[in-house]
């Protein structure tokens, strides 16, 4: 506000009469203005305050001012427009008071109009506490000299006064506003002596260290202190201001929970308090705040629902909800705030929910419903609305067609339907938008069928990876999942020069990558070897530019790979197109060179995204400023990825955390300076004749070591055999650490780990596994890990610790546990894997820890046949899991399953094997496996079948039927479907919420995959393309008699074996006449047929 002592022209110039109007008006205006100063309750009506400003003769006084207040509005903005009548209202009563304080004559003196001794002195503490050393204390405060008012339109340096106190011959200070002065110090307490502060702007500075408590009392409208550097928890005594109407924190430091006491502020209208550090949920008192208008809690780890409290919120017009830790769903009283205009919730951890009810809110201009787990179809009444004009709705399991009725949609600019599950033909409008570029698009990763465009970008309609898989070879490769190599594969690496032109560093040339985009993006590099993909728009710059360059000195190494940075508002995809299969290390160099480092306002902004690559998080909450000690710093992050379908992508993700609007407004989401991929492995082609002989001597002496251990391992097995006694394999001799060291990229030390789990406290174990405990520990970075301390008891530890260790960390996939590194201290030997917060299925399930609805356990079923397909057909390595079951399928944050203990893992190639022990589960192992030891994939695939029985019934396999018909899941199934009630399978929690066609389709999946013959079981990577509903289901094949009895009696000898709490793990199957002479000698199993059982 541009406010001065006398803002008003001499009214001796002004109309006949109007002088006394003036004075009238400002009587008026004093009575009011006195009766606020004693109660401080009392809010002007807006009525009153409109008639005394018409009445005010001062018209261009006014509007100069009204300019000012409009510039304050939109300073005060993080991501849209501030909205809220009573705003306004204080607005208002500002300039009234601005053009009403001084009227004598047109004059004030400092001899007129005094300020205080008191308030002087305030100002000087408030001066001294900021370092502001420009204001002139020999010139009165309210002259409007003396840098008393000092606006550029950008820096803002403005002391405003109301000189109407004892008939105009005393000021008091009513209006503090000093924005981007790049103050440092400390908030000063000596603001609470402003006693008749109304309106109090420190933003944009960086001012250090805590609210003070005694700014409880200040009677200000407004406080707004952000982009600032303050720290501390929010003083509870802040709900003592029953006049504040705005709180604007947002951009700071603060950090605890939202005191419950700020609820008692029933005026509050605007709560911002973005890119902080709050923790806790939102307190039940905030249900008094009724007059709510605009709400921001974004980049905060407020935890906890979405509280039901909001339908009080009736005036509320904005709700900003991105980047928290809460979870879902969105409750449904949400459909009660009919004014609501904007709307902005993402990230939402928890079940998934269907789309929550906006019909209402017929004013709804923004609606950013972002990775919150929504499933189901668009709503069509999204189409009616005509102002809306944002609609993010991607990283869900949306599935159905795109409403026909979005094509009308005028308003909308903006529509992001990207990672969804989206079906049917591509609409047509979509395509004529080419013509008009009239709404930015991106339906990038969904499985849209039909006549396909010819190409994965139509001007701004980003559709790459839009198509479900199809036999159509004129669909591009750009259109297919995962992006396939249509040609022969031939590149072994890749180097980028992200948003800058071809450099060469150290000999390496780094591709150049200056293409201009805009939003809803889709680049195919020239030499067709690499692409990239961006999604979003930033909010509040439509003139942003997608490549960030430096404008100060870089003092790195290598300062040309940093000069420009490719920047995306919220989802960056950079592609390896047709690599070789095989190991690489991935190099990712950051550096951040939008914000600074010189302590001024511009350098406290804060940019947070993810990083994934081939779909596994690699970096989360990743800050490039804090991480490389600084601004224009570089940090080079390194990773190992295992590419096997010929495509590596690299995924930058922004999930609503961080700063948005410094130094500016949309200012945010990831920025990466350049990429290196190279292979792990050299090519051996065109290497030297000496090189290829030394190759070959290793491998001889490999291959030998590799035979005398084979022949160890077999006379050590047959001793066990023989009862001699369990010895374990390295007794005798120490653990070979430079072995392990090459099969694991991490190694952790004993003391690092005792630290994070504090010395293997009980109160830090969460199971206990095949080989012992399992603890929940936190290393010295603040991640989370789980550490599997093997047993020293087992026999089979160590060998099992190299079988993980040579497995595990070659494996990269979203559907598997992923493993950080191991510990070896002595005969000691530890795991540390991801830490999964929400445990296992079977606790989920059966321990009804989680609540799992039909899209959730639908996911898991189609996410767990996504791993085994990786395991069984994907990987190098073809490997058979050998014990799936709930308890070794974890569940992430968002409920996405993991499966974990390749503990049992085993190597397997394409043909069938005799396993020399039996290692797996009761109730979960198929019949050929359970009886003969026979091992293939199709072992896992039956076990597959029965954890997806599980799944949708909610019952145990291994806990016998309360009906005395049916032992087992599998039996009461096949009866089921005899007598065509297979639906009665589904869990009654469910009650009628649950897709009856999906629930067939999961179920006649399961009964095939547990069908007693592995001929007739089909591949994991059927199972997943049948679940997705891009095959038909293969037709269950009827067992004869002979399976049926079979099943059913595999069934009873699993129960007989596991009511007697028999271990199957420990039974010798070296010879598997063992097992069927038990069964025959049982009467499971009929004499005549046991020795040409065909399996």
């Amino acid at each position: 506000m541009r406010a001065q002592k006398n803002p008003r022209s001499n009214p001796e110039a002004a109309a006949p009469g109007q002088n006394q109007q003036s004075l009238a008006v400002e009587r008026e205006a004093s009575v009011a203005l006195a009766h606020t100063q004693t109660s401080r309750r009392r809010r002007l009506p807006t009525r009153e305050l409109a008639r005394l400003v018409a009445a005010s003769p001062s018209s261009s006084a006014v509007a100069a001012t009204t300019a000012s207040e409009e510039r304050r509005g939109r300073e005060g903005e993080v991501m849209g427009p501030a909205r809220g009548g009573d705003m306004a209202r204080v607005r208002l009563l500002l300039l009234l008071l601005l053009g009403l304080g001084c009227s004598n004559g047109g004059r004030c003196s400092s001899a007129q109009t005094l300020l205080p001794p008191q308030e002087v002195e305030a100002l000087k503490g408030i001066a001294n506490k900021l370092n502001k050393t420009d204001w002139d204390f020999s010139v009165d405060p309210c002259s409007a000299s003396g840098n008393w008012i000092n606006s550029d339109g950008f820096l803002f340096s403005n002391v405003t006064c109301d000189c109407s106190f004892k008939n105009r011959t005393e000021c008091h200070i009513i209006s503090l506003e000093l924005m981007r002065q790049n103050l440092s110090g400390v908030l000063p307490e000596e603001v609470v002596n402003l006693t008749y502060l109304r309106y109090l702007d420190l933003s944009r500075n960086f001012i250090q260290g805590p609210i003070p408590a005694s700014w409880g009392d200040l009677p200000v409208y407004n406080l707004s202190l952000q982009g600032n550097r303050i720290s501390g928890t929010l003083p509870k005594e802040l709900g003592r201001m029953p006049l504040l109407k705005s709180l604007q924190l947002e951009g700071n430091e603060i950090e605890g929970p939202i005191p419950p006491e700020l609820g008692n502020i029933s005026t509050l209208e605007r709560f911002f308090i973005s890119a902080n550090n709050i923790t806790g949920e939102l307190p039940s008192t905030f249900s008094r705040l009724t007059n709510m208008t605009d709400f921001r809690v974004d980049g905060n780890r407020i935890s906890g629902k979405i509280p039901s409290f909001i339908k009080n919120w009736q005036s509320v017009n904005r709700i900003d909800m991105q980047g928290t830790s809460m979870s879902g769903p969105i409750p449904p009283e949400i459909s009660l705030l009919k004014n609501l205009t904007e709307l902005r919730v993402t990230d939402l951890s928890g079940p998934s929910m269907k789309f929550p009810p906006l019909q209402n809110a017929l004013h709804l201009t923004e609606v950013v419903l972002r990775n919150c787990s929504i499933y189901g179809e668009i709503p069509s009444y999204l189409g009616r609305m005509q102002y809306l004009k944002v609609l993010d709705i991607s990283f869900n399991k949306l599935t159905g067609q795109v409403p026909a009725n979005f094509g009308g949609m005028m308003a909308l600019q903006y529509l992001y339907l990207t990672d969804n599950m989206l079906t049917g033909d591509l609409p047509a409008w979509m395509l004529k938008n080419k013509a008009s570029n009239k709404v930015n698009m991106d339906i990038s990763y969904n499985n849209f069928t039909g006549n396909p465009p010819s190409e994965c970008q139509q001007a701004n309609v980003n559709m790459v990876s839009s198509f479900s898989s199809s036999n159509d070879n004129s669909l591009q490769s750009c259109l297919r999942k995962n992006l396939p190599c249509m040609g022969k594969s031939h590149y072994s690496n890749l180097f980028i020069n992200c948003g800058g032109k071809t450099v060469v560093v150290n000999g390496v040339t780094y591709k150049d990558d200056s293409y201009q985009i805009g939003t809803s993006s889709f680049v195919l590099s020239d030499d067709k070897k690499w692409a990239y993909s961006s999604t979003g728009d930033f909010v509040g710059n439509e003139n942003a530019d997608y490549i960030a360059r430096n404008t100060s000195k870089l003092t790195m190494a290598y300062p040309e790979l940093y000069t420009e940075a490719r920047l995306s508002p919220l989802s960056l995809k950079y592609y390896g197109l047709c690599m070789e299969n095989g190991e690489y290390t991935v190099k990712l160099h950051f550096a951040e060179i939008v914000f600074t480092d010189d302590h001024t306002y511009s350098s406290n902004g804060k940019r947070v995204f993810d990083v994934f690559i081939q779909g596994a998080k690699v970096l989360g909450d990743f800050n490039i400023k804090d991480e490389a000690g600084g601004a224009h710093r570089a940090i080079t992050k390194t990773f190992a990825a295992n590419i096997t379908d010929n495509t590596l992508e690299i995924h930058l993700y922004w999930g609503g955390k961080g700063t948005t609007a410094i130094p500016y407004r949309g200012v945010y989401g990831p920025l990466i300076s350049a990429i290196s991929v190279t292979q792990t492995r050299r090519n051996h082609h065109g290497v030297s004749i000496g090189v290829v002989i030394a190759i070959v001597i290793a491998v001889t002496c490999l291959v030998i070591i590799l035979m005398f251990i084979a022949f160890y391992f077999k006379v050590f097995q047959r001793k066990n055999a023989k009862g001699k006694g369990r010895h374990s394999f390295y007794k005798g001799r120490k653990t070979n650490t430079s072995e392990l060291q090459t099969r694991a990229q991490y190694f952790f030390s004993m003391k690092e780990i005792e630290s994070a789990t504090r010395h293997f406290d009980p109160a830090n174990k969460i199971g206990e596994g095949g080989f012992g405990p399992v603890y929940k520990g936190t290393l010295s970075d603040g991640t989370t890990v789980a550490v599997k301390k093997l047993s020293s008891k087992s026999s089979q530890g160590n060998r099992e610790f190299l079988n993980e260790i040579g497995i595990i960390s070659a494996l990269r996939h979203p559907n598997l546990v992923r493993l950080f590194g191991c510990c070896i201290d002595g005969d000691q030997l530890l795991l540390i894997y991801e830490f999964l917060e929400n445990n296992s299925l079977g606790r989920a399930l059966f321990e009804h820890q989680l609540k799992l609805d039909w899209p959730t356990r639908y996911s898991i079923c189609l996410g767990t046949a996504k791993g085994l397909f990786y395991l069984h057909e994907e990987s190098t390595l073809k490997i058979v899991h050998r014990d799936i079951k709930p308890s070794n399928i974890l569940l992430d944050e968002k409920l996405q399953p993991k499966i974990s203990d390749f503990g049992l893992a085993k190597l397997n190639d394409d043909c069938g094997r005799v396993s020399t022990r039996i290692a797996g589960t009761v109730g979960y192992m198929a019949p050929e496996y359970a009886t003969r030891g026979c091992l293939t994939r199709k072992a896992d695939v039956y076990s597959y079948g029965v954890v997806a029985l599980e799944i949708v019934s909610g019952m145990s396999n291994i806990n016998s039927m309360s009906n005395e018909e049916y032992l087992h899941l599998l039996d009461w199934a096949e009866r089921l479907k005899q007598q065509g009630k297979l639906l009665e399978m589904v869990d009654q929690r469910l009650g009628s919420e649950y897709s009856q066609e999906q629930a067939l389709r999961l179920l006649n999946i399961a009964l095939l995959c547990t069908n007693t013959s592995p001929t007739q079981r089909p591949r994991m990577s059927s199972v997943v393309k049948m679940l997705c509903g891009q095959i038909p289901i293969e037709v269950v094949p009827d067992d004869d008699d002979l399976s049926e009895d079979l099943r059913l009696n595999i069934a009873r000898s699993h129960s007989s074996m596991n009511n007697s709490k028999t271990d199957w793990s420990e039974m010798p199957s070296s010879d598997p006449s063992i097992l069927l002479h038990n069964s025959k000698d049982s009467g499971y199993l009929p004499s005549s047929s046991s020795s040409s059982l065909k399996l």
